[in-house]
């Protein structure tokens, strides 16, 4: 046991022994390498510095070159903007050296001028003595003449004159007497001028006949019917007249009644497109034509009321002006005429400071009678009366409906606007057929009364009729003259002619002296 202890102890010292050898071994290896390691820090930290150090001085220099290279680019850049600077002082000296020369040569030129003009100005002078003792002279040879002197000629000229101005005097006289009315109208004159320019309307001229076009004349014989029976059957239900005749594919529907002769129209075309043409089926399209004219009743009198600015009218008076659609008077759309009317209406009224919902009412109703005066008895303005009698409206209205053709008085400034409204309406060129070929004979009588005077040359009516343009024989007719022949045209035209407003006569003479150099 005892050996066996010694053994443990000795392997232990020889394991201690062993233990402390390799720690001493492993500090020294360790050292070793520590050694080695900041050897090669330090060599690498002299390597980085070098390279540090010719880095610098490499960027040193490229520094150094960059900065002389702006130096020089600045310095050119200076050098030339000093050159263009130069050049663009040299161009304006050139230009105030050019303008200097040209202000010099000006102060030159008018310089001269002044000195022409002064030696003008003094010939001038000269002239106008040598003329004025030439007129004394001419004067005194006019008296040794005439055995008169020049106060005598003058009272003599001035009693010539004078009676050659008393016909003139006589007319001033009467102009301005005139002008007192006219003073008192202006005022009424610029409202229905006024009125005129800020209301405009179309007129369309419509007749009393209507043309179905036809697809072949073969439709014709078949429209006609076995024995007529189709043609008899369309007339009684419409009652309106079929004119077929050798016209090449179209049929004449006539009537005098316009609202039958559009629901024959309509049903005639719609025969047309469906092509089975019998009794039976000219009954149904009938019909179906006079429900779609009575929907364009319907539309158009509210479209028509919408358009005047006018509420709150009775459904069935909607539909009275509805039919006017179809309704016309020498030509002229009543249904549009009434629209016109009515916005006349409004804009005198308006001027005035009167109603003008009342104004357009009653210029919408005025011609309302006109719906339905082919079917009752009596004139427009009777059946208009009783049918705005009959929906209750304002007695203002009534009355402006009685009146607009003068069989009763107006009551009221409303009736009054719904005439002149009326009339202008009616009254332009061009609206109502009847109203055009007035207008064309007016001009045609300026004309023939101008002409029959003595001495007149020739003459042209104007601006619509309102100026006749009379050129006369200078031979003939003196400056003097003319006044008294203006007189006499202006007093034969208001004797024999009938015109709204006034018409403008001017006299024109022209002389004419004419040489020939040989």
């Amino acid at each position: 046991m005892l050996h066996y202890g010694i053994v443990i102890a000795i392997v232990a010292a020889a394991v201690l022994i062993t233990a402390l050898v390799v720690w001493k071994l492993t500090i020294a290896s360790d050292k070793r390498k520590e050694e080695q390691t900041i050897g090669t820090a330090e060599e690498r930290a002299r390597k980085i510095i070098d390279e540090a150090l010719k880095t610098a001085d490499s960027e040193k220099r490229e520094a150094s070159l960059k900065a002389k290279e702006d130096a020089i680019r600045i310095k050119n850049d200076v050098d030339r903007e000093v050159k263009e600077r130069r050049a663009e002082v040299q161009k304006s000296e050139n230009r105030i050296r050019q303008k200097e020369e040209s202000i010099d040569k000006k102060t030159d030129a008018l310089e001269k001028r002044e000195a022409t003009l002064a030696a003008k100005e003094e010939s001038l002078n000269r002239m106008k003595e040598d003329i004025s003792k030439l007129n004394e002279q001419r004067v005194q040879e006019l008296e040794r003449i005439s055995g008169l002197t020049s106060e005598q000629a003058k009272d003599y000229l001035l009693r010539i004159v004078e009676d050659d101005l008393k016909h003139e005097k006589a007319v001033r006289i009467k102009e301005m007497e005139a002008q007192v009315k006219e003073e008192c109208d202006k005022r009424a004159k610029e409202l229905v001028v006024s009125s005129i320019q800020r209301c405009a309307a179309d007129h369309v001229s419509e007749s009393t006949i209507s043309v179905v076009q036809l697809p072949s004349d073969d439709m014709k014989g078949r429209i006609i019917g076995r024995e007529g029976r189709n043609i008899r059957t369309l007339e009684t239900l419409t009652g309106v007249e079929l004119i077929i005749d050798d016209t090449p594919e179209a049929v004449v529907l006539s009537a005098f009644e316009p609202v039958r002769r559009e629901v024959a129209r309509l049903a005639l075309e719609k025969l047309i497109v469906d092509g089975r043409i019998h009794p039976a089926k000219i009954e149904e399209m009938v019909e179906k034509a006079q429900k779609e004219v009575d929907q364009t009743i319907k539309e158009e009198g509210e479209a028509a009321v919408l358009e005047a600015g006018v509420h709150g009218l009775h459904p069935d008076v909607v539909r009275l002006l509805g039919r006017m659609k179809y309704r016309t008077s020498f030509g002229q759309n009543v249904l549009k005429h009434s629209v016109e009317v009515a916005q006349l209406c409004g804009l005198l009224a308006a001027e005035m400071g009167l109603d003008v919902k009342t104004a357009k009412r009653a210029g919408l109703l005025h011609d309302i009678g006109k719906a339905v005066d082919h079917e009752m008895e009596g004139s427009h303005v009777q059946l208009g009366a009783e049918i705005c009698r009959k929906y209750k409206e304002n007695p203002t209205i009534i009355n402006a409906v009685e009146a607009h053709h003068g069989d009763v008085e107006p009551q009221s400034l409303i009736a009054c606007i719904v005439q002149a409204a009326d009339t202008i309406s009616a009254a332009r060129p061009g609206a109502r057929r009847e109203t055009l070929e007035i207008y064309t004979n007016r001009l045609t009588q300026l004309e023939e009364i101008a002409n029959n005077f003595k001495g007149v040359e020739k003459s042209f009516a104007i601006q619509a009729g309102r100026e006749v343009r009379v050129m006369v024989v200078p031979e003939q007719v003196s400056d003097t003259d003319m006044v008294i022949l203006a007189h006499d045209i202006s007093q034969q035209i208001q004797n024999e002619m009938k015109y709204p407003g006034q018409i403008k006569v001017n006299v024109i003479r022209e002389s004419r002296v004419v040489d020939y150099a040989k």
